[in-house]
């Protein structure tokens, strides 16, 4: 818990993520003050946020900023790293998704985290997608009645490699730690942890040094989950479909949000993530189609969680531990792949989701 009602942010990291997903809840959001960044686009930072202090590396902020949190936009391999040291600081930490690398990493952290009496978190931020909150109605007011069977896509049309860390052959690259913490976390918040899990994770195209292709199967007792992604989807995106003994619910294209942030929307706007109802996904039944007004959706709700486990000892908005159960699954999903065998999830201890 923090004693005063300012939280001093500094990030670390000014790249898609930063500026995309937090720069604009934390300029924005009260009790938030963005004043501090390690990046080496220094002279970029300077003209947009004068005001903030640049360090040209992450050890020197997290050793001479008096930020009360960090938040860590640096490549996957470097989390676990950045996070200790920022714990070991006493600051509070929110981490970029994935949480960690590997599930030792986390148990660390988390149990450092509890040490230093820190707030430690993960920016799952596609839990307040709009999309999946529908999905999360749905089933809830028993619309679809019991779900047996349940399927998330996150593809796209990428057909060629592009020169970026995500897509090199490092600690945490590939699209299974990129969109696969997404996925994984949502069908864990729907239905808790998988009895076992069968997984297909592949570099498909010619020139991949890293896996590109996921196809992953969740087992539960009376249903299950598949989740996909795939670079070479070039038709309209099937996000979710959803199975039950009422009816199937049916949805296409991907949340507004990101698009709107990157087009700098106005997100302290109460209806700025909503989404056109062009979008809107169908019901159906044995009495036919209908569309389905889609929830609507704010990552903002995240940071005001946040703010409020910072400062009041609120409930974390994605708690480490929930992070770590993603990690767990990744390492099984590999571990599947490589095997050819579907592989018994061991959920004893999960926390609720």
């Amino acid at each position: 818990m923090t004693t005063t009602s300012e939280i001093k942010t500094a990030i670390i990291g000014y790249g898609f993520s930063a500026t995309t997903f937090h720069l604009p809840f934390i300029l924005n959001l009260p009790p938030f003050r963005f004043m501090a960044v390690s990046t080496s686009q220094g002279e970029q930072v300077r003209q947009q946020h004068p005001e903030v202090a640049v360090y040209a590396d992450a050890d020197t902020l997290l050793t001479d900023s008096d930020a009360d949190l960090v938040i860590i936009t640096a490549p996957n391999e470097a989390h676990y790293a950045l996070a200790k040291r920022a714990l070991q600081q006493g600051k509070h930490v929110v981490l970029e998704k994935p949480f960690v690398t590997r599930v030792e990493q986390g148990e660390e952290l988390i149990a450092l985290a509890k040490q230093q009496q820190r707030v430690l978190s993960v920016y799952q931020n596609r839990r307040w997608d709009g999309d999946f909150l529908t999905v999360k109605k749905l089933i809830a007011d028993g619309r679809l009645g019991a779900v047996r069977y349940f399927e998330s896509h996150f593809d796209r049309f990428r057909p060629e490699v592009r020169k970026r860390w995500r897509e090199s052959d490092v600690e945490g690259g590939g699209i299974l730690f990129d969109l696969g913490p997404h996925m994984l976390d949502q069908a864990l918040q729907l239905f808790g942890p998988p009895t076992a899990i069968t997984a297909q994770v592949k570099a498909l195209r010619p020139q991949a040094k890293v896996d590109d292709f996921f196809h992953i199967t969740l087992h539960y007792p009376e249903h299950q989950a598949v989740l996909r992604s795939s670079p070479f989807c070039a038709a309209p995106t099937l996000r979710f479909e959803v199975q039950g003994e009422a009816g199937s619910y049916m949805k296409h294209g991907l949340d507004p949000q990101e698009d709107r942030l990157k087009a700098g929307a106005l997100t302290v706007a109460a209806d700025w993530a909503q989404e056109n109802p062009e979008q809107y996904g169908q019901l159906y039944t044995a009495d036919g189609a209908m569309p389905i007004k889609t929830e609507t959706g704010g990552y903002q709700h995240y940071f005001q969680q946040l703010a409020q486990a910072i400062l009041a000892g609120g409930e974390i908005p994605v708690s480490a531990e929930q992070a770590l159960c993603n990690i767990r699954l990744i390492q099984l999903a590999l571990q599947s792949s490589a095997s050819g065998q579907t592989v018994a999830v061991d959920s004893s201890g999960w926390p609720a989701r």
